[in-house]
């Protein structure tokens, strides 16, 4: 009996001695996509549509909700002096725009987050591909992103990542002719 649990043992350590060189040689990089998705010139990109798209209707809205205000503020000082159909017109008026403000903030809401889901997805799938480009040229074998508690610095490639993003992020266009202005002469 003390034979075989003496080969099962000595089965053991060679079975775990030959495979410790193989699995040293497995290279394995870690990318934090929070990251990716906050510094990487494509989500700027992303940030900078939405804003674009968005940002003139927001603007609108608070202006909007800036005249009701005022409106609201002008009807409590008047409403002293004010006949009670004025002031019957004027509270009806007010709760009519009150509620089209809010109407509008929901739509702008709804239309702001559907699209952001829109542009985030096309992102996601965008930097997903970019980090499988990156790690096949490196020759990863294996990339982890999610559920990584640590990770040690020489295997958190996100900084590698972010490089070849910048480097294929397109570059802003300059307007043909427009060079930087030409230095006076120092005077002498």
């Amino acid at each position: 009996m003390q034979v075989s649990f003496r080969k099962v043992i000595l089965g053991s350590l060679a079975a775990v001695a030959f495979a410790v060189p193989a699995m040293a040689e497995i290279k394995v990089g870690v990318v934090d996509y929070a990251r990716l998705f906050e510094e990487s010139p494509q989500a700027k990109v992303v940030r900078d549509t939405l804003q674009a798209e968005f940002g003139p209707r927001l603007q609108q809205l608070v202006t909007q909700e800036n005249t009701l205000k005022q409106r609201s503020e002008k009807l409590q000082k008047d409403v002293a002096t004010m006949t009670p159909d004025q002031r019957s017109k004027a509270e009806k008026d007010l709760r009519d725009a009150a509620r089209e403000l809010e109407r509008k903030k929901g739509e702008l809401q709804d239309d702001s987050n559907v699209k952001r889901q829109e542009e985030m997805n096309k992102l996601q799938r965008s930097l997903i591909s970019e980090v499988r480009e990156y790690a096949k040229a490196q020759a990863y074998d294996i990339v982890i992103a999610e559920g990584v508690i640590y990770a040690t610095p020489t295997v958190d490639i996100t900084a590698q990542v972010l490089q070849a993003l910048n480097a294929r992020a397109p570059k802003p266009a300059t307007p043909t002719g427009a060079t930087a202005p030409a230095k006076p002469p120092a005077k002498p």
